[in-house]
Order: C-alpha cells, then structure tokens, then sequence
C-alpha cells in the first residue's frame, strides 16, 4: 500500500514529529471529503461538521495507530468518519426512548414463563447471528439493529449495492431457518 497512498507519508509525519505541515495537507485533503461523505450517508450538516473535525482531532491524535500495510490513508479516515457517525446514531436512538413505553418495562411484570421464554429466544437469536460470516454479522447489524437502508450499507463499508442485498438476503435466510427450527445446523 505504500506505493500506492501519497499520504501515508504525511500520517507517519504527523504520528513520529507531530508535523504541523503534513496534518494541514491531509485535513485540507481530506476534511470536505470526510464531511461530504458524511452528508451523503444522510447526516445533518451540523453533525457531519462536528464529526469531520472528531476524525481530524483522532488523525492527530492516534496517527501512530495508521498502519500503511493494512489500509491507505483514506480508507483509514473514512472508517474512523463512519463508526462515528454509527456511535451517534446509536446514541441519539437511545436518547430517544421513553421509559414509559411498554416495552420497556421491567420483566418482572410478565408471567415467569413467558420471561423464561422470552430470554430463551433471545439467547437463540444471539446464537443464530453469531453463527453467521463475519461480513454477514456487520451487514445484519447495519441494517436490522442500526436501521441502515441498503445503500446506506453500501456506501458505509464500501461494498457494491448488490453485494450487500445478497449477503443479507442470505443471512436472513440462514436465521430464519435456524430460528424456525432451532435444531438445524447454522452452519447450513
């Protein structure tokens, strides 16, 4: 990858001197390209901004972190950019519960039975997930767990379109099976 990234350099600039001039060429670089992606996964203009300048603050914090043989500079950056902008929306779905809804009430509330049942699907489901292919786990958490539309996830991890919706139409498929019959082999 280092032949490949022009601004490796510039990161291992900023990570072993802290140069100044090297972090100004990649936030000049990459600062609107962060904030435009951010705006096109559908976050507000306000947001983006602030979270743009959160990528940039860890570029210059951890840049030591940058590992030019695993990734380039921007596929580094525009991960940082997306895992914040999923920390907000998690964060703001969250803030936004209310505690009198009934579904949030405490467990005591219900027979002894359905609560037993209710933790065993719940354990089944877990299970039946973490079965799953790793690239089949992010995009089932993306979309059901995150509320990430197709193209949304697409963009999110790079992915084609199409590469996304087969992956998750076989992923829902493989739970669907194993929860309809929990002793089928999820592996299947």
């Amino acid at each position: 990858m280092a032949d490949d990234d022009p601004y490796a350099d510039l990161v291992e600039a900023v990570a072993t001197a802290r140069d100044r001039a090297a972090f100004v060429s990649l936030y000049d670089h990459f600062a609107p390209r962060i904030n435009a992606f951010l705006l096109r996964l559908g976050t507000d203009n306000g947001t983006a901004e602030e979270l743009t300048q959160e990528v940039m603050v860890t570029l210059w914090r951890k840049a030591a972190l940058f590992d030019r043989s695993k990734s380039s500079t921007a596929t580094w950056l525009f991960r940082i950019a997306r895992n914040r902008r999923i920390d907000v929306k998690r964060r703001d779905r969250s803030d936004r519960l209310d505690p009198e809804e009934p579904t949030l009430q405490p467990a005591g509330s219900e027979p002894p039975d359905d609560a037993l049942a209710a933790r065993e699907r719940e354990h089944l489901v877990r299970e039946a997930i973490e079965s799953l292919p790793a690239e089949q786990i992010e995009l089932v958490q993306l979309s059901f767990f995150k509320g990430l539309s197709h193209s949304e996830i697409a963009e999110a991890t790079g992915l084609p379109l199409g590469t996304v919706k087969s992956r998750l139409r076989l992923a829902f498929g493989r739970l669907r099976r194993v929860l309809d019959d929990p002793g089928t082999d999820p592996s299947a």
